[in-house]
């Protein structure tokens, strides 16, 4: 099989339905969304000390019998079960595809790229995609049983993260002044 390894760039490269993409530099609504769930995810890895969840990681993915490629999602979670700690830190790359994926929709992006992506890191072996809209204030919960889409009133949850729960609502609401 081949393997398609991109060179480091700012912003990161991806390889995406057969061409390279440049991930765009983030706006206000998706910055705020990444760095909350971030902050959410990593919080619950640290506490179970189960993983490490990260923001720009980049994956080396490979589904079963495709080519492997750099995708580079918004913000990751890797268990140490699917890669050991000792392997997570001497790799910076890891050619794994991430237990939990979070895409932060952004004005430019194609849907048949987020398409792409998404059945990408499931056939990888990617156990959940959180597709975050910060326009809609929505969540698009996707794994192998399919879709459901969560509002800002809902609560993020999935058995892949057990004890995990994050209102939809703190991804978008604005920090207020004191």
């Amino acid at each position: 099989m081949h393997e398609i390894i991109l060179p480091d760039a700012k912003p990161a490269l991806e390889w995406v339905n057969n061409r390279v993409l440049q991930k765009v530099s983030p706006k206000r609504k998706h910055a705020l969304a990444q760095i909350r769930f971030a902050r959410a995810l990593d919080a619950w890895a640290e506490e179970r000390g189960c993983g490490m969840a990260g923001t720009e990681w980049h994956f080396q993915v490979r589904p079963p019998g495709k080519i492997s490629r750099t995708l580079v999602p918004d913000v990751a979670f890797l268990s140490y079960e699917r890669m050991p700690i000792e392997e997570q830190e001497a790799t910076e790359i890891p050619s794994v595809a991430p237990d939990v994926v979070v895409e932060v929709r952004s004005a430019d992006d194609r849907q048949e790229d987020i398409d792409e992506k998404v059945r990408v890191y499931l056939a990888a072996g990617t156990n959940v995609i959180f597709l975050v809209d910060p326009d809609e204030k929505n969540v698009i919960v996707m794994d192998a049983e399919g879709s459901r889409v969560v509002g800002d009133d809902g609560v993020l949850e999935h058995p892949t993260l057990p004890g995990f729960s994050l209102p939809v609502r703190t991804l978008f609401d604005r920090p207020r002044p004191k």
